[in-house]
């Protein structure tokens, strides 16, 4: 099967539009305040409200409250969630009735352990880059991890690849991994935050290429 895409941090119409155009599978919707990608609960909603029903909507969460998710998940088909507890995960997945991805930090081979650890919780596990520590985001930042520590790893659920990617390196990733999901975000950017059409079209182009 060819590997989609999720283009994660949008914020604005005519980027969601071009992530719809160039054929996205996947829309992260950034819900972590501090992020320069945040959307509030009513511009998420009016920007789902453009999506067509075969592409899927994921809210981007770092350990969030009850009230967050409440205000949100009508919006979304997924959870996303980052720095999140095991049984916290089972808990939301278990509350709002939507597909749960947890998000495994990676930048050593026993990262990796945490993936059997989320298993029971989770439906879907992303692999991202761990970020340097003291920094505020957790993800987002264009770093990426060394992929070779995937060699071999059997996979507890279903998964996508996250961290670093861009249209210049995404087929290696793709081929080096065989990751079905590759989700981008700063990949696609100007500056954080700011999504660029052009740069989504290549992304997208490049990963129906492959």
């Amino acid at each position: 099967m060819p590997a989609t895409a999720k283009i994660c941090g949008l914020s604005t119409a005519p980027t969601l539009d071009a992530a719809i155009a160039g054929g996205a599978s996947h829309i992260g919707l950034n819900f972590f305040a501090p992020s320069p990608r945040y959307v509030a609960p009513d511009q998420a909603r009016a920007l789902a409200e453009r999506m067509p029903g075969h592409v899927r909507r994921v809210g981007v969460f770092v350990d969030p409250d009850d009230e967050l998710l409440a205000a949100t998940a009508g919006t979304l088909d997924a959870i996303q969630l980052h720095k999140t507890a095991p049984d916290r995960i089972a808990a939301i997945r278990a509350r709002f009735g939507r597909e749960t991805w947890a998000v495994v930090a990676v930048k050593t081979r026993a990262d990796l352990d945490n993936a059997a650890r989320v298993a029971g919780a989770a439906d879907l596990i992303l692999y991202d880059a761990k970020t340097p520590d003291g920094a505020k985001l957790p993800g987002g930042m264009g770093v990426r991890f060394d992929w070779s520590l995937l060699d071999g790893f059997r996979h507890p659920l279903r998964w996508a690849l996250s961290g670093g990617l861009d249209a210049g390196n995404v087929g290696e990733a793709i081929r080096r991994t065989g990751a079905p999901l590759i989700d981008v975000s700063s990949g696609v950017e100007t500056a954080p935050g700011v999504k660029d059409v052009d740069k989504i079209a290549a992304f997208l182009q490049r990963v129906a290429s492959l």
